[in-house]
């Protein structure tokens, strides 16, 4: 009888700590979604406030503002020891999207600053905020930037896609 006792006592507690270790399971998956949503998230908002600080205070002078406007490639230019030139390192900077990642070259090479890019665009309007592709006719700068958790496992499909418009503050 006691054997018998014994047998069933144990079949609950396993049953007991299956169900437990589901919960806990489920927990550490709903953490780990969660913080990879955090991650995209947060690269995401300072590569965007990033850039759009570049290019809001790009010129200076005669200096245009803008040397490159591509889709996913922008060359901003600074006239940072008061030369009217962009000639010295850190007065032109481009960011660019290379492979999943966001790139800043300011002279030195392209260094990364997001890891996980799965879109970047740039669109260009003019002062009638019609679409332009015209560096020198630039006043507005649209950047659509969409990112992802850099271990897909972690997140699933969480993307974040984060859209702003810099008006050129030199213009």
């Amino acid at each position: 009888m006691h054997l018998v006792e014994l047998l069933v006592a144990l079949g609950l507690a396993g049953l007991v700590f299956a169900a437990a270790l589901g919960v806990f399971s489920e927990g550490q998956r709903a953490h780990a979604r969660g913080a990879a949503r955090v991650e995209s998230q947060q690269t995401a908002r300072i590569a965007l406030a990033r850039m759009a600080r570049e290019i809001r205070q790009a010129g200076g002078g005669d200096l245009p503002p803008i040397a490159i406007a591509e889709p996913t490639r922008i060359a901003v230019q600074h006239d940072l020891d008061g030369d009217g030139r962009a000639a010295a390192r850190g007065e032109t900077v481009t960011w660019l999207w290379s492979g999943d990642v966001l790139r800043r070259n300011a002279g030195a090479g392209a260094q990364p600053v997001v890891n996980g890019v799965r879109n970047l665009e740039f669109s260009y309007l003019d002062a009638e905020g019609l679409v332009t592709t015209v560096p020198t006719a630039i006043r507005t700068v649209v950047i659509s930037l969409t990112t992802a958790p850099e271990h897909p496992g972690a997140g699933g499909a969480t993307m974040t896609r984060l859209t702003t418009e810099v008006r050129l503050r030199n213009r």
